[in-house]
């Protein structure tokens, strides 16, 4: 009997169970590797006897430990034919802890070698502590191949002939497939050969040479990839010697190295933790550092480091640190340099310890020959595998599952299962799914298919709990053995020796793959009763995957929600049922909570990763209507950044995709993709736009993307920016092009391409139908496409030469851009390129600038150009042209007829050709411009729309070159503008020049600025300006060295494309029929000495005319000037002279001044701070009119008054006479009020900003009397200093004077009154914040006497507003005269009253004084004074006051006393209710009065009442306003029964008043009676239809009415037709309101039948019209003599406003503004405003006017001589079509201003516009002055 029996005493037992097992000794073995995998049993297995050999391995695996041995014995009751007479006792005996004996230990120490495996041999002493021996070098030599030696047999051991692995796992046979590895393009080798992407072998790995250390290399890949079984595959092949570079090599495992928590040396780490050497271990390391280029370690699972790298400079063998530490110091060579260093990890942010020169593999698992492979070894027999392999091939998930190596495991093991017996095609319903492929192999691996629930639930348990805590690693106290048997009879767990430290070993168990433990960990979260709802749903979580943004660790719960939605399937019900032995409705709950919470995920906005782990969820889920869900919630750009992208992720992604209505837009940006990834994409109809931007895609995955681009129909932008892509993959991307009809765009930027393919994808651009653009520049290089959906799709190949030439034919309208800039092109290229084009389509732009063409490549470019049909431009810039080359380009391009401009300047290495359109385009912009032609000059019929223009600046010519110049021009068709700027012609080239100009024909401009050119050149330039008719402007600048000289600028050449040109104030660039467009001679920045302006005027006396001088210099002395002036009567042509920042002396102003004698042809002289000057001569046709004299900020005083109004005395007209902003003072004031009769001045005199003081204002009242012709005076002595008297022709009886801000003193209110009383000629004086305070009024009321006459007195002062009504009225009975009429205006702080003279008592207000003379209270005596003073009041008008009780009375008692009062007005004021009764009761005894206004006042319901009470016996009434007043039923039965009686009434006014249809009925029966009506205004009273029934009724007997205002009443189409019959009948009719009802073309067409012939204003607006109706109103308003006022805003007159033959001759203002108006209707439009010499105002805002409408007004401002303001608000104009506008207003428009706000014009262009022309206003708020325009 052996020991061991002997010590447990169960000899029986134990020899069953060694005679149990003497038959199955390969399972034995198995066993022995599973629970002792680094024991050496070699010496062992030579026992001679088998039996002996039994009994050694269960000694060997009872003495490791009892739980060991306790789950070996439950593996043998599983797994194994026990019988159950045996199987009970080894159960009872042996299977729990209580049957291990107590003694054991005795026999553990009985050997104690047993602990350590021959693998892992004790070293005889410490490592780290052993002093260096002795030995010689052979000794050392010897110790270190031994050691090598021992190495290789350790691992020859250890792997034997089976496949690496961490161990056996699955309890199948399996052969090693390596799976697809590839190089980063970032960090590829340097003698590599695998730079275009293909597989990589592992020989491969180690294949290059890099002399600098470290040499380390990270292997990238997805759980599941092999990256473990690689690295344990490297250690067999170097174990069979296929790695003979290598002397040594190491393993480890971040799992197991995670669980060393002590500190480490390298010794420690090489040889406690590997494998020790048998003696010497110092002499081992120290051949290890010698020969560390043979060195190779690997270590496995980066992504699973836990401890941190702590960081030092340097590290020597003795230091110790954590394991991450010596990682980082091997890695960085400061430990072992020159070491070979590799390391496996799953994409995520790699720990800094790697260094950046690290080179990156990417494990991209299995393509599709590697998949046939691996089943080919998994299958045996020929026919399961090719059963197999069509399983798969049917299946397109199953087949993309297997891309990953773990998975395609898991799957032929499910196929091993199920193809026995089974249809094909069964995988399909069987194996939908990962999770259901992992149930299945549980299934497949279990015994007949029965998985026992406790057993695996038991196993669930311990995989959740090790993810829980982080752990996958476990040792034997962590499982039951049972489970521990179960797990290793299905093959689920592997197991291994773990070194937890320096001489501390245990054997730990793992899940053969951490994607199995997620999955046992889901089905525990779903199957076990312990687990609720809520923990379950806490698990349903989303883990990011950034590449350089998360923490440095995975969490070991990424597959979990995956698995957790894949159990959450209906077809996962009955396992789940069956393994929680609960009913299916307990797991259908638990489904639901999943399935629920992933809903709520799909809704969320959530990161790239996140969605593509979702994606995996819900396909997992196989719920359609969450897939839906998720698709539709996506946004419709989906981003993903900077992670790794699998096959299988973007399978994922596609299938959400497929349940998505509307397109997608996917981006990848940086995110390194499989090979076959683009295979994904097949068939997805949803991608719009495809973005893969730095996703390093390989030379394979561009082949899968060109088969995979044409099956994604929608596909409209594709960019391949930043993949390193080389010549071959770009051709064949683009090869792909025909085959996407509905692409757009291809960006391939940011790749390699060399020079012959850029040529080839120029043939491609020219070849492919859809290209219209090719960009190409430094690093961009860019398709763009016009998809078609005829666009046949054919390969790129099959184009030839006649193809394209068809391709012409049927696709004329195709064009193409080319652009191929900075691609080092050279002449030769070009040739090729020519070719290309020559045969190709319409060609946009050629754009070939930064190239290295040189005179040669830009001469064939030059010479090809008008056989290559470009349509704009043709860059040639940057490509080293010589002067010579500049002639040769010229004089290739002088005779095409198409190039529109040539621009060559050699110092900005420019050279660009521009082209004119072809015909068809030119017809088209020539129907844009035919409103232009019309008007403008007839000129030759070949003329092109624009004319050439022709740049050469810079380039360096002299005179030398000016007849090889001319030459080459000479053959130019019909040059326009010729540039020869910035060159160095002088003196002599310039007048060489102008001689040979008229043999260059009709010029538009010539540059001849910066040519260093002397002011000599002027009278040349002159005389040719003079001698040719083109030649319109003449711009010369002597220090700007600027010589322009310019012909017509034509409106149509700006919308032909040309730029907005400057132009001068004043200047008229349009020729609209009515004026010659003037000549302009602008001379600026010269010295003007009188010989020259003699000659030159002498020189200008030829030129014809209208002719503009424009003159600039520091100083003009006064002979110059007065030589100029001598000259100005020989210039009958010159209709503006003008001298411009010239300094003038004070003596001009009297040569100025007397100009009207010496040339009676001058209109206007304006001099301006004696440095600008502006004569205006008048025309042939402009004799008769005022003259106009401005002399302001000219230092005018006192000494130059009386000499000036003499010489302005020989003017016989002076209509103006500005002398403001001088320095007059008083005493210059009051001398040029003596003198002023001397003055022929018969318009006005602005005397602002002069220093005057109130002694002027006091004056100038004095003096009114001397000056018979003074109409109007205004002084404001405030902030806006203005002083102006206007005149008369004629002596004027009234005169009017306001003074403002005067601040008059006590000492001047006698004085002024005074005058006034001399003055009798002033009718009206104001006096505005004059600090004219209550007592000093009072005063001055007293001391205004007159003999005869009314005075009308305005006051405006602060005090006013707050003063009493009672404090007010009493002031006024202090005036002298009779007080006719008083206004009181508490708002505008405004008192009026009109004073009559002599003062006339009344005789009844005399007895009612009398009768209150005796009361003696002071209430009475005011009320005495009052009547006295208002005794012959006629109007007194009360507005915004706010009437106490105590006025109220005073009023009552007033108005008893005002026999003679005729008006009434009380607005918008406060009074009470008593106060109301007082008012109603004094006005009803005005018995005589004849208007009554009570509007806008805050009065209720029952105070209305009582005023319509006081209308009683008020049959004088004429005129009657209630308007805003509440009138219930009960006040308008009042109004009603008052109305009936006033018979005289003319005007009633009952606007707001909520009268309803009912109150217009009441109204109208009351008003048949009042047949002198003339005005009813009825507006905001909702009458409706009936009360526009009720109205109608009434309208016929009202013959007198004249005004009717019925807006805003709800009066629908039927009302209207009801109103308007009625209306056609009532001749006088003359103002018609009916805006604001819906009243429809029904409406218009019954007004149109008849329209009132004095008819002056019509208002319609937003009335709901029709171009019917308004075309029908339009008709019927042609030739009106009276209108003078249209609105139809609001209202749709698309196409339909009015047209008018005849015309309005007094229409004043057009309103249609938001009326939908666009281009096409403006022509007629604009038409008809001619029509309307009276207009004043149109507004046009919020239409659709554009830029052609532009064109229509702005033709007909000049011809609008009535027009100030013009409103094209919100439209569509552009700045070419204000620039039109301001030309039309350059023509002498009188309009005030144009209001241009939020129209399309960039903002620096409306300041540049507005600069040059004021009166286009671009801003919100209507800003400008209504002052009329010149004054």
């Amino acid at each position: 009997m052996d020991p061991i029996s002997l010590q447990l005493g169960t000899k029986n037992l134990w020899g069953w169970l060694v005679r149990l097992l003497s038959q199955y000794p390969e399972w034995l073995n198995t066993k022995m590797k599973f629970f002792l995998p680094n024991m050496d049993l070699g010496s062992r297995n030579k026992a001679p006897d088998p039996t002996q050999m039994v009994i050694l391995q269960l000694s060997e695996l009872h003495g490791h430990g009892v739980d060991t041995w306790q789950a070996f014995i439950h593996c043998v009751c599983m797994e194994l034919d026990v019988p159950l007479d045996l199987e009970v006792p080894l159960l009872s005996t042996w299977g729990h802890e209580d049957g291990f004996p107590s003694q054991l230990g005795a026999g553990e120490e009985s050997q104690p070698e047993s602990q350590v495996p021959h693998g892992l041999k004790r070293p005889h002493q410490s490592c780290g502590s052993s002093p260096l021996l002795k030995q010689c070098k052979k000794q050392q030599l010897e110790l270190a191949k031994r050691y090598l030696q021992l190495l290789r047999t350790s691992a020859q051991q250890r792997y034997g002939k089976r496949t690496p692995g961490p161990g056996q796992p699955l309890a199948f046979p399996q052969a090693y497939v390596p799976p697809v590895l590839q190089w980063s393009r970032a960090t590829v080798p340097l003698d590599s050969q695998e730079e275009d992407g293909t597989d990589t072998s592992i020989q491969d790995l180690f294949n290059f040479r890099v002399n600098k250390s470290p040499r380390v290399t990270v292997l990238l890949g997805k759980a599941g990839m092999g990256k473990t079984t690689l690295a344990h595959r490297l250690c067999q092949k170097w174990a069979d010697g296929q790695l003979d570079r290598f002397q040594a090599l190491f393993l480890f495992e971040f799992r197991q190295l995670n669980l060393i928590t002590s500190l480490l040396t390298l010794p420690q780490l090489l040889f406690d933790l590997y494998l020790s050497p048998e003696a010497g271990p110092d002499a081992v390391l120290q051949y290890l550092k010698e020969n560390a280029n043979g060195v190779l370690l690997i270590f496995d699972g980066l992504d699973e480091a836990l401890h941190p790298c702590s960081s030092r400079e340097t590290a020597g063998p003795e230091d110790s640190g954590p394991v991450l530490t010596l990682f980082s110091d091997l890695c960085r060579g400061t430990l072992l340099p020159g070491c070979w260093i590799m390391t496996t990890s799953r994409p995520g942010k790699l720990p800094a310890c790697l260094p950046t020169e690290a080179a990156t593999v990417h494990m991209w698992g299995f393509d599709g020959p590697r998949v046939e492979e691996y089943v080919g070894h998994f299958f045996s027999d020929q026919p399961s595998q090719g059963a197999a392999l069509a399983e798969l091939q049917m299946n397109g998930h199953l087949w993309s599952m297997c891309a990953v190596p773990a998975l395609c495991q898991v799957a032929c093991l499910c196929l091993h299962s199920l193809l026995p017996g089974s249809s094909p095609g069964q995988s399909a319903a069987l194996l939908p799914t990962v999770t259901q492929s992992y149930m299945q192999m549980v299934l497949a691996l279990s015994t007949h298919k029965y998985v026992p629930p406790d057993s695996l639930l038991s196993l669930s348990e311990v995989a959740l709990r090790g993810l829980e805590a982080g752990k996958v690693i476990f040792f034997a106290g962590d499982i039951p053995p049972p489970t521990i048997a179960f797990g290793a009879a299905l093959g689920l767990l592997t197991s291994f020796c773990v070194c937890i430290g320096p001489k501390h070993q245990e054997t730990g168990y793992a899940f053969t793959h951490l994607s199995l433990q997620e999955f046992f960990a889901a089905l525990y979260l779903m199957a076990s009763p312990k687990v609720d709802k809520d923990t379950l749903t806490h698990h349903i979580t989303l883990h990011s995957r950034w590449v350089l943004r998360t923490k440095a660790r995975l969490g070991l719960l990424e597959h979990l929600p995956t698995f957790l939605a894949g159990l959450a399937s209906c077809t996962c019900r009955p396992f789940l049922s069956h393994l929680a032995q609960q009913h299916e409705a307990w797991v259908g709950t638990k489904q639901a909570a999943v399935t629920q919470a992933l809903g709520k995920l799909a809704t969320r906005r959530l990161t790239g990763p996140k969605i593509v782990e979702l994606c995996h969820c819900v396909g997992e889920s196989q719920e359609p209507e969450l897939a839906r869900l998720m698709a539709q919630s996506l946004p419709s750009q989906l981003c993903f950044h900077n992670f790794l992208m699998t096959h299988t992720d973007l399978a994922a992604l596609t299938n959400i995709l497929g349940h998505r209505d509307t397109p997608i837009h996917l981006d990848f940006e940086g995110c390194p993709l499989e090979p076959r990834c683009p295979e994904a994409l097949e068939g997805c109809g949803q991608i719009e736009n495809l973005r893969l931007t730095g996703s390093k895609i390989t030379a394979r995955g561009i082949s899968h993307l060109v088969q995979a681009l044409p099956l994604c129909p929608q596909l409209e932008e594709v960019s391949f920016q930043d993949n390193q892509l080389k010549d071959s993959e770009v051709l064949n991307i683009v090869e792909v092009l025909p085959c996407l009809p509905q692409l757009q765009k291809l960006d391939l930027s940011r790749n390699s391409v060399s020079v012959s393919t850029i040529l080839c994808l120029a043939k491609v651009a020219v070849t492919c139908p859809t290209v219209r653009m090719l960009q190409f520049r430094k690093a961009d290089l860019i398709f763009l496409l016009s998809p078609t959906k005829d666009t046949a799709v054919e390969h790129h190949g099959a184009a030839d030469q006649q193809r394209n030439a068809s391709q012409r034919e049927e696709a004329p309208s195709r064009s193409l851009t080319l652009r191929l800039q900075n691609c080092q092109l050279r002449a030769h290229d070009v040739e090729v390129l020519i070719a290309q084009l020559r045969n190709g389509p319409y060609l946009e732009d050629v754009d070939l600038s930064g190239n290295q063409l040189e005179d040669e490549g830009c001469l064939l470019m030059a010479e090809a150009a008008p056989h290559l049909h470009i349509a704009k431009k043709l860059d040639l810039s940057d490509n080293g042209l010589s002067v010579a080359g500049v002639h040769g380009v010229l004089s290739a391009v002088s005779t095409c007829r198409t190039v529109a401009e040539l621009h060559i300047s050699l110092l900005h290495k420019t050279a660009v050709l521009t082209f004119a359109p072809e015909p068809e385009e030119q017809e088209r912009l020539q129907e844009r411009a035919a409103f232009l032609d019309s008007f403008m000059s007839q000129m030759p019929s070949e003329l092109p729309l624009s004319s050439p223009r022709i740049r050469l600046t810079h380039c360096g010519l002299q005179a030398r070159h000016l007849e090889q110049l001319c030459k080459a021009l000479g053959g130019s068709c019909h040059l326009g503008h010729l540039d020869l700027s910035g060159n160095a012609l002088g003196d002599e080239g310039v007048a060489q020049l102008a001689q040979r100009l008229p043999g260059l024909g009709a010029l538009q401009s010539l540059n001849l600025s910066e040519n260093g050119s002397s002011q000599d050149v002027v009278f040349s330039l002159a005389q040719c300006f003079s001698a040719l008719q083109w030649a319109l402007h003449l711009d010369i600048s002597s220090r700007s060295q600027r010589v322009v000289l310019t012909g017509d600028r034509r409106g149509r050449d700006l919308l032909a494309g040309e730029s907005l040109p400057d132009f001068p104030a004043g200047a008229q660039f349009l020729d609209f029929g009515l004026h010659r467009i003037p000549r302009s001679f602008c001379l600026r920045e010269c010295r003007l000495e009188p010989l020259s302006l003699t000659q030159l005027c002498e020189t200008l006396e030829t030129c014809p005319g209208p002719l503009e001088v424009k003159l600039s210099c520091e100083v003009l002395s006064d002979q110059s000037l007065e030589t100029l002036l001598h000259h100005l009567p020989r210039l009958p042509q010159l209709s503006l002279l003008q001298l411009s920042q010239t300094r003038l002396s004070a003596n001009s102003l009297f040569l100025l001044a007397d100009l009207f004698s010496l040339c009676p042809r001058v209109q206007k002289v304006d001099l301006r701070s004696l440095h600008h000057l502006t004569l205006h001569f008048k025309s042939g046709k402009e004799q008769e009119g005022g003259c106009c004299v401005r002399f302001t900020g000219c230092d005018l005083g006192q000494e130059h008054v009386k000499p000036l109004c003499w010489l302005l005395s020989k003017c016989e007209d002076l209509s103006q006479l500005d002398l403001s902003a001088n320095v007059l003072g008083d005493d210059g004031f009051r001398c040029l009020l003596e003198c002023l009769p001397l003055v022929p001045i018969s318009g006005w005199l602005d005397l602002s900003h002069n220093s005057i003081s109130q002694e002027s204002a006091l004056c100038l009242v004095e003096t009114l009397p001397s000056y018979p012709r003074v109409r109007e005076a205004s002084v404001n002595l405030g902030s806006k200093q203005s002083f102006w008297i206007h005149f008369s022709r004629q002596e004027e009886a009234g005169k009017t004077l306001r003074l403002s801000e005067c601040h008059l003193k006590p000492e001047h209110v006698p004085r002024l009154a005074e005058s006034l009383a001399q003055a009798t000629q002033l009718t009206e004086l104001t006096l505005t914040q004059c600090c004219l305070g209550l007592e000093q009024l009072t005063v001055f009321l007293s001391l205004v006497r007159r003999p005869v006459g009314l005075l009308n007195l305005r006051v405006e002062e602060p005090w006013v507003g707050r003063a009493r009504l009672l404090t007010l009225l009493e002031v006024c009975t202090q005036a002298s005269g009779n007080i006719t009429e008083i206004s009181i205006s508490k708002t505008q702080q405004q008192l009026w009253i009109q004073l009559e003279f002599p003062s006339q008592e009344n005789p009844e207000a005399m007895a009612l004084r009398l009768a209150h003379c005796d009361l003696g209270t002071h209430h009475n005596l005011l009320v005495g004074q009052l009547t006295e003073t208002y005794a012959r009041l006629r109007q007194l008008s009360l507005s915004q006051v706010n009437l106490c009780d105590d006025s109220s009375l005073l009023l009552q008692s007033l108005l008893l006393s005002l026999s003679e009062l005729k008006k009434f007005w009380l607005t918008s004021s406060y009074v009470s209710s008593k106060g109301l009764e007082h008012l109603a009761s004094g006005l009803s005894h005005c018995h005589h009065l004849e208007e009554l206004d009570l509007s806008n006042n805050q009065f209720g319901e029952e105070d209305t009442k009582v005023l319509m009470e006081a209308l009683e016996g008020k049959c004088c009434l004429k005129r009657l306003d209630l308007s805003h007043l509440p009138l219930g039923s009960s006040s308008l039965a009042v109004l009603t029964q008052r109305l009936s009686h006033m018979t005289l009434l003319q005007s009633l006014r009952l606007s707001r008043n909520d009268l309803g249809d009912v109150g217009c009925y009441h109204l109208s029966e009351a008003l048949r009676a009042a047949t002198s009506l003339e005005e009813l205004g009825l507006s905001h009273n909702r009458i409706g239809d009936a009360g526009a029934q009720h109205v109608a009724a009434i309208l016929l007997g009202l013959p007198k009415l004249r005004k009717l205002d019925l807006s805003a009443n709800g009066i629908g189409p039927a009302g209207g037709a009801l109103l308007a019959e009625p209306l056609t009948l009532c001749r006088d009719l003359e103002e018609l309101m009916l805006g604001c009802n819906a009243l429809g073309d029904s409406t218009a067409l019954g007004l149109a039948r008849g329209l009132p012939q004095h008819l002056r204003v019509l208002h319609l607006p937003s009335s709901r019209l029709g171009p019917e109706g308004v075309l029908s109103l339009g008709q019927a308003l042609d030739g009106c003599p009276h209108v003078e006022e249209i609105s139809l805003a609001e209202n749709s007159l698309a196409g339909g406003v009015p047209h008018f033959c005849q015309g309005l001759p007094l229409l004043r203002k057009m309103d249609l503004v938001s009326c939908e108006i666009d281009n096409q209707t403006a022509k007629p439009l604009a038409a008809s405003f001619v029509l309307c010499p009276a207009l004043e105002e149109i507004l046009l805002s919020w239409n659709l006017l554009g830029d052609e409408a532009a064109a229509e007004l702005a033709q007909i401002l000049p011809q609008m001589g009535r027009l100030k303001r013009m409103d094209l608000e919100k439209n569509q104009i552009t700045d070419r079509g204000a620039w039109l506008l301001a030309e039309g207003l350059a023509q002498g428009s009188g309009i005030q201003v144009i209001r241009l706000w939020n129209n399309p014009i960039p903002a620096n262009m409306a300041q540049r516009l507005q600069s040059q022309e004021p009166r286009l206003d671009f801003a919100f708020f209507d800003n400008q002055a209504q002052t009329p325009w010149g004054t």
